[in-house]
């Protein structure tokens, strides 16, 4: 004859049932949150190797386009001296030809409009060696993760270039940059970081183009960074929950809800603290607080 539990053995067992599907839960956000960091680190590798290979093309186009530069000053300056001559010429017919070959390729044109289209180019040429520079850099990928010293205005900079296309049409960046120390850390996790910052603030903003500030300033043996926006704001039930594994207000499609919680895992492994304040219809702003130099490490990283 089959014996009844007690009630209370039920709540136990139910309990206990409960804390493992909440263990199991975790388990899993833990696995999926590594895997994201792998498939970041991989693309992180992936970026610097394309920026590496760009990169050697455009040196030598560059360099070639010094040259040309050259070799055109040189040929405007002989044109220039044919150009003086042309009245010493006996021949009329030959003084006809010119005059009328000058007017056909306009000549006075081209002299006006090659050194335009040549500094045109060559500002082109320039950003996007800054481009593959500042991709180069937010990957970081010569680091082998290791922690050392680096500039944050720079991983900064690097990164809004990077998203650039992301906010360009819907917000205007103002930099309030004060004056930072470089810090101990690891500048391709920390730059995955304000980018998460960076494209949520680009999110946030509504149909009419808002305004993104990031700022930044010293505390000592700390620094922040604060990424604020004018946008739509958190509403106030949402706060406690923005930086848990797969929680997003935005819709389906648009977000994997793993920005913010891999940006928070991050700052924590830096023994920082991100912390924000938001107003619905007002804006965010998240502050990002680390220390200057890695705690319980002696002397730091070299």
């Amino acid at each position: 004859m089959s014996q009844v539990k007690p009630e209370s053995d039920l709540i136990s067992l139910q309990r206990a049932n409960e804390e493992l599907r909440a263990l199991n839960q975790s388990l899993r956000s833990a696995q999926d949150q590594l895997l994201q960091s792998e498939r970041l680190a991989s693309i992180g590798q992936l970026a610097a190797g394309v920026a590496h290979e760009i990169n050697n093309p455009i040196g030598y186009v560059f360099s070639n386009f010094g040259t040309l530069e050259a070799y055109l000053a040189r040929l405007f300056e002989m044109l220039q001296a044919y150009e003086q001559a042309e009245p010493a010429l006996a021949d009329s017919a030959v003084a006809e030809r010119l005059a009328a070959l000058r007017e056909r390729v306009e000549l006075d044109y081209l002299k006006q409009d090659i050194p335009m289209l040549m500094g045109e180019s060559r500002e082109g040429l320039s950003r996007v060696r800054k481009i593959v520079q500042d991709l180069k850099d937010f990957s970081r990928v010569d680091t082998h993760q290791e922690w050392v010293w680096a500039s944050l205005h720079q991983g900064i900079d690097s990164t809004l270039n990077i998203v650039a296309n992301e906010i360009k049409y819907r917000a205007d960046v103002k930099r309030e940059y004060g004056a930072l120390p470089d810090i101990e850390c690891l500048p391709s996790e920390l730059n995955q970081v304000f980018l998460n910052l960076l494209v949520n603030a680009a999110h946030a903003i509504g149909p009419q183009r808002g305004l993104i500030v990031v700022r930044s300033g010293d505390a000592g043996d700390k620094v922040w960074v604060e990424v604020e926006d004018n946008g739509s704001g958190i509403a106030p039930e949402h706060l406690a929950r923005i930086f848990d594994p797969f929680f997003t207000t935005k819709p389906v499609g648009r977000g994997t809800g793993l920005g913010l919680s891999l940006a928070y895992g991050i700052v924590q492994k830096h023994h920082g603290r991100i912390d924000v304040r938001s107003e619905p219809g007002r804006g965010s702003c998240f502050r990002v607080t680390l220390p200057v130099r890695r705690p319980g490490v002696e002397g730091g990283s070299a």
